[in-house]
């Protein structure tokens, strides 16, 4: 539990109390209004709560993905390269060498620079 006790996690539980006072409060508020008679304050009455309850909703999910270990942003999937795809890619590189050597040089050059570490900037 001291894991939702940093600055971080502090800082988003006050977040969310605030948005949650301040949404209920607006909505109090659109209840007066609907009730001096301004029709449309009537479905603001009921949409503030409403956004109040997704807070909370937003503020316990959170809480949960964090004691699950699960990330907030889901990583793309893997990509998996296949030997057969290796296989045509290789036959590709060497009929386009035959056909154009100064391409092969280039693509010789290219495979040198990316086989150096420490190089990637």
């Amino acid at each position: 539990m001291r894991r939702f006790f940093t600055p971080g996690w502090i800082g988003l539980h006050a977040t969310a109390i605030v948005l949650f006072g301040a949404f209920l409060g607006f909505g109090w508020w659109q209840f007066d209004r609907a009730e001096a008679g301004n029709d449309r304050s009537w479905a603001y009455t009921f949409e503030w709560p409403i956004f109040a309850i997704f807070v909370v909703v937003m503020w316990v999910k959170m809480i949960r993905d964090e004691l699950t270990g699960e990330e907030s942003i889901p990583r793309g999937p893997e990509v998996i390269e296949e030997p057969a795809e290796k296989a045509v890619t290789r036959a590709i590189i060497k009929r386009q060498e035959t056909e154009d050597p100064e391409l092969a040089a280039y693509n010789r050059y290219l495979a040198r620079l990316n086989s150096q570490t420490g190089r990637r900037d």
